[in-house]
């Protein structure tokens, strides 16, 4: 927790290197509500691997938390620093653990990982430790549940870099072997680990993310103006792509598509590819292809309250990425209203289901899907209506649910 702040009201604080105190508990009877179930494990969930801007680590990790805490689930987390208020605010009644400051660097992060996380999991009394992020410490001298979120390490090594891949590979087979039962986002990551690496599905239990409906809506006129605004787009109507500009996500072709689809337009809709960097060079090629009357943007990362507007206000989200193990972006312009067009590989059938439009991942079909979706408003709105209903289906009320099983099922192993 920063150093002066205090303690959200039901929140307890530990601090590193001491056991708890009472003195570090604030607690009231109102926050303290009746534990999901007298059987029901107490559990520490590991937040440090976090992004300070949040991405779909930080989206899924802040979902589950404040869904643990509206639960009632016995529970601890430990986090970065500067997390530690906004956890203790998400879930009133939980141990809130500010971890070391050095752990704000990933190398440090995971050395203490390795001995710092077993001790903090002991201190807080912890029946099972949920590592959310795919490493694990190898003695965690407690049952653990590790998230596996994809397997493109294995099937496509080549969206990844030089580093991130041979880790990740490593990280995954360790929790296969060492972890006492693993959580992935979809049915084709399950399928994917069994077929890829022979894992056992009975030790693997399917978890679907959930969407925050309260961030992510259909915005109002006000909210899509506004975006438009600062976009600088005015009455410019736009296809919109959020995520991290990587090889997996497929943007070049996604631009090249765009550019075939428009080009021979006088006022072609413009191509806004938001989100964050990431080390994709061909995305620079093809936009250094696009024709001069085209206009692409690239704002990075966009402020949360403008997500809805952004995504709802688009002529289409565009998501044509070569595989992900679950899918969040789609769901969430879903939840926005958003016409989307994606393609069917992996988990993505999974969440969208026939509320959205699909796309194989050339640049020559997804310019056929663009142009199809942009000529037939009819289909726009059709998709749009059953793109909201489908998104209310993924909660992260069910998520935690859901991984409440898996930690019982850790604990009575």
């Amino acid at each position: 927790m920063w150093a002066g702040a205090q303690a959200p009201v039901g929140s307890r604080r530990l601090f590193l290197g001491r056991p708890l105190r009472a003195e570090d508990v604030i607690s009231t009877k109102e926050n303290q509500g009746a534990s999901v179930s007298d059987s029901a494990p107490r559990v520490l969930v590991d937040a440090t691997a976090v992004p300070a801007d949040r991405g779909g680590v930080g989206r899924y990790v802040d979902g589950l938390i404040a869904a643990l805490g509206a639960a009632n689930a016995d529970l601890a987390v430990v986090c970065q620093r500067a997390d530690a208020e906004r956890y203790g605010q998400m879930a009133p009644a939980a141990t809130i653990v500010p971890g070391p400051t050095a752990i704000a660097h990933r190398p440090a992060r995971l050395a203490w990982e390795q001995a710092g996380l077993p001790v903090v999991a002991q201190q807080v009394n912890a029946q099972v430790l949920h590592c959310p992020h795919y490493t694990m410490p190898v003695r965690p001298g407690r049952p653990v549940v590790v998230t596996i979120h994809d397997v493109t390490f294995f099937t496509q090594p080549e969206v990844h870099t030089a580093i991130k891949g041979p880790f990740f590979r490593s990280a995954i087979r360790n929790a296969l072997h060492r972890a006492t039962r693993c959580t992935v986002p979809s049915k084709a990551t399950r399928d994917e680990l069994v077929r890829v690496l022979a894992a056992d599905p009975t030790m693997i239990d399917v978890v679907y993310h959930g969407v925050d409906h309260e961030a992510f809506h259909v915005p109002s006129e006000a909210e899509k103006e506004r975006v438009r605004h600062r976009l600088g787009l005015r009455d410019t109507p736009y296809f919109a792509f959020l995520g991290t500009l990587e090889p997996r996500k497929n943007v070049p072709a996604l631009v090249r598509g765009w550019v075939q689809a428009f080009a021979d337009q006088p006022k072609p809709p413009a191509l806004v590819l938001a989100g964050g960097s990431g080390w994709d060079d061909d995305i620079d090629l093809a936009i250094a292809e696009v024709p001069s009357h085209m206009r692409v943007l690239r704002p990075g990362y966009l402020r949360f309250a403008d997500l809805p507007g952004y995504l709802g206000g688009a002529l289409v989200v565009a998501y044509p990425s070569h595989g992900e193990g679950f899918g969040l972006p789609v769901l969430e312009a879903m939840a926005c209203g958003s016409p989307v067009l994606t393609t069917p590989r992996l988990s993505l059938p999974e969440v969208g289901g026939d509320a959205v439009a699909y796309t194989e991942a050339d640049s020559d079909s997804i310019a056929a899907g663009l142009v199809a979706l942009a000529n037939d408003p009819e289909r726009r709105h059709r998709l749009a209506v059953a793109a909201v209903a489908r998104a209310a289906e993924f909660t992260w009320e069910c998520s935690a649910e859901a991984h409440l099983a898996a930690y019982a099922r850790a604990a009575a192993t």
